[in-house]
C-alpha cells in the first residue's frame, strides 16, 4: 500500500479549506484517509499563524515510514524543517512559444522602421531650412 501525504479539500464553493492527510494513493481525494495531520487555509495571509497548522511529530513519523508528500505538502514540510525539498527550475517555461516570438519579432521590426521614418522626417525639415539659408 503506497501512502501519500496530501491535501483533501473541504469548505464551501470558492472558499476552500484543506485537511493535510495521510491516505492510500488510490483513495479518492476527499475520501477515506488514515490520519489527519493538520489544516491549510489558503485564504489567510501568508504570514498568518493559522494558515498552515501541522502536527510535525506525526508528519515526521509518516515520512519515516515511507509516505510520499505531494509537491504542495512537501513545501510545507520544508518550511517546518521536517524534510528537504529541492527547488525546481524550468527556465524555458516562462519563455513565449514560437508564434508569440514571431509576433514579437515583427512588432520589434515595425517599431524600428517607425523610429527610422520619424528620424528621417525630423532630419528632412532641418535640411530644407539649412538649404534656404
Amino acid at each position: 500500500m503506497a501512502l501519500k501525504i496530501r491535501l483533501a479539500r473541504g469548505g464551501a464553493k470558492k472558499r476552500p479549506v484543506y485537511r493535510i492527510v495521510v491516505a492510500d494513493e488510490k483513495a479518492p481525494r476527499d475520501g477515506r484517509f488514515i490520519e489527519k495531520l493538520g489544516t491549510f487555509n489558503p485564504l489567510l495571509p501568508k504570514d498568518h499563524k493559522d494558515r498552515v497548522v501541522l502536527n510535525v511529530e506525526r508528519a515526521t513519523h509518516w515520512v519515516g515510514v515511507g509516505a510520499q508528500p505531494t509537491d504542495r505538502v512537501a513545501r510545507f514540510l520544508d518550511v517546518l524543517g521536517v524534510s528537504k525539498r529541492d527547488a525546481r527550475s524550468n527556465p524555458t517555461q516562462g519563455k513565449p512559444k514560437a508564434k508569440a516570438q514571431e509576433r514579437l519579432e515583427a512588432a520589434r521590426k515595425a517599431a524600428e522602421a517607425a523610429a527610422e521614418a520619424k528620424a528621417a522626417a525630423e532630419a528632412a525639415p532641418a535640411e530644407e531650412a539649412a538649404a534656404e539659408a
